[in-house]
């Protein structure tokens, strides 16, 4: 049983007022040359923080975060998961990856009441996904996985929905992956199956929306996938195609919807009574609106129309709390006893805003993937809602409107820590526009000093990092030498996806001269470790298993 009370820490009473953790989305530590809008970006309250202050850098990909590999990069969701729970927990990608190797996706009730039903209903079993291999939100071999033991399983029909991604992998590149999946369905069509992509779409324009910020994406998606509802090509390579003759440069993460049809011109791959639909998606912030649309009986975001009968399943849970989806094939994350938790039963008082666009990231996804308040007469969560026009339009973002609330909320002594989240370096940084991440960066750069003034007058500390890199490398790169890979006409081009690069981080507490870093011990520390050091600050004990605090006990 968890045992919850903290002890007082034994060498420090913690800083007299509040203790604010700051995460820049997506600002990493990059290269310093033309493709990192960080370096390029006119930034003296960070410049000033990392030559005075405790500062050191953190890792913030791979398996720091509990991803299968150093290859593959951190993300948001498990980002703000490590930095809330203070332990590294594996994560959507390996649990995934885990299961297929096993059997153990396969094994289960699920997959064989999936199989069965549309074996009896000569229906398909219809795949909906992101075709990607950038493990954040799904990974195209987990696909060709299942596909081939829907083959093995005696399934006659399977159709393929698919959202181009262009945002976690290189712009441009969702030919390669539609490709790559088309040589897999030939393969089984020529075994005898009838297996297809049916629609699909970018996954900015159609069915990946998150936190209730524009629906319409959803209802785009869902008239597509379900309906046929798009316009219609004979293949989805013509449909790309199409698209990107008609506006040249349009990001693969935008192109629009559309539908595959038959000689006839039906759509192949409407989705109707007698279906069986999964979900392929691992990570839950982006599928849990379309899961919605599937399974809520009563549902007013937009008119479905005539919502088939179907059975759906997720590839995982996306909501523990909302238990959405109702069935899903892979177990997700235990996260638990997470920071948070822990702050409400000792009697702090917490406050966590952002904008719409990372909401999730500062409650659910910090929470442990647990919606919802842990204990609402402690804490204060704030949204801020964002704006529907396009990032690079508006870079600055709402991150003012954040600093005012945040600022306000902390003013009144209500709160004894703060958690805050400015969207910019990452939303803005995925459209690719390196001069427009350049002054998002500059925004929050801005807001920095306003709560660097709030915490010298309040005697608090200011904690400052980031969760991913992002802005840092706005340059695709010629693998092996570095190099910015180059377009047709000799210019860089531009990369929409997250970095390697590790994070920064310091601690700004201008009443407590005496603090120091811990270096010698945790060379390799990432945001695991930051919990730990916030609780520190807070002149609390962590939790034995918590990653240890970044400052010398």
């Amino acid at each position: 049983m968890t045992q919850w009370s903290l002890k007082s820490h034994r060498n420090f009473a913690g800083v007299p007022g509040p203790v604010t953790l700051v995460v820049m989305d997506g600002v990493g530590i990059g290269r310093q040359d033309a493709g990192d809008a960080v370096w390029l970006a006119r930034t003296p309250n960070l410049d000033w923080l990392s030559k005075n202050t405790l500062s050191r850098s953190l890792r913030a990909h791979g398996r720091s975060v509990g991803l299968p590999s150093d290859n593959d990069m951190g993300n948001s969701e498990v980002g703000h998961n490590a930095l809330g729970s203070g332990r590294v927990f594996e994560q959507g990608a390996a649990q995934v990856g885990h299961a297929l190797a096993s059997g153990d996706l396969f094994s289960g009730s699920l997959w064989s009441d999936l199989v069965s039903r549309v074996i009896a209903s000569g229906e398909p079993l219809h795949f909906l996904g992101l075709l990607s291999d950038g493990n954040v939100h799904s990974h195209i071999d987990h696909l060709f996985a299942m596909l081939h033991r829907c083959h093995t399983d005696g399934v006659p029909k399977a159709r393929v929905h698919v959202l181009l991604d262009g945002r976690d992998v290189p712009d441009g590149s969702a030919l390669d992956y539609i490709d790559r999946l088309e040589v897999e369905l030939r393969k089984l069509c020529d075994a005898g199956r009838d297996y297809r992509i049916a629609s699909g779409g970018g996954r900015m324009h159609i069915t990946m929306d998150r936190y209730g910020a524009e629906w319409d994406m959803v209802e785009r998606g869902w008239k597509a996938h379900v309906h046929g509802d798009a316009r219609a090509f004979g293949s989805a390579r013509e449909a790309i195609e199409t698209f990107r003759e008609e506006e040249a440069g349009r990001s693969d993460q935008f192109l629009p919807a559309f539908a595959v049809k038959d000689a006839e011109g039906e759509p192949v791959g409407k989705i109707r009574d007698g279906s069986a639909v999964v979900l392929f998606n691992f990570r839950g912030d982006r599928a849990l609106e379309i899961t919605r649309a599937f399974e809520e009986e009563t549902f007013t975001e937009f008119a479905r129309g005539s919502r088939p009968d179907v059975l759906f399943a997720g590839l995982m849970q996306y909501d523990g709390d909302l238990l959405l989806p109702s069935r899903f094939l892979v177990a997700p994350p235990n996260i638990d006893e997470v920071l948070g938790e822990y702050m409400v039963r000792n009697d702090v008082s917490l406050l966590a805003c952002s904008e719409t666009q990372k909401y999730g990231h500062v409650t659910y996804f910090w929470n442990g993937n647990r919606g919802g308040y842990i204990d609402e007469s402690r804490e204060t969560y704030v949204e801020v809602p964002s704006e529907t026009l396009p990032f690079e339009e508006r870079p600055w973002m709402k991150a003012a409107e954040i600093t005012d609330r945040v600022l306000a909320e902390l003013a009144s002594g209500e709160f004894r820590h703060a958690r805050v989240n400015y969207a910019n370096g990452d939303m803005v940084g995925h459209t690719g526009d390196r001069d427009a991440t350049i002054m998002a960066v500059e925004a929050v750069d801005l807001c920095l000093g306003r709560l660097m003034a709030f915490t010298k007058a309040s005697r608090g500390a200011l904690i400052v990092t980031a969760d991913h890199g992002n802005a840092d490398e706005m340059y695709q790169r010629v693998k092996g030498t570095g190099e910015p890979l180059l377009d047709a006409a000799g210019d860089p081009k531009s990369r929409t996806s997250h970095s390697l690069n590790p994070v920064p981080f310091s601690i700004y507490a201008p009443a407590c001269t005496d603090l120091s870093l811990r270096k010698s011990d945790l060379a390799e520390a990432g945001l695991a470790n930051v919990a730990a050091t916030t609780l520190h600050l807070c002149g609390l004990e962590a939790p034995a298993d918590y990653a240890p605090s970044l400052l010398e006990t």
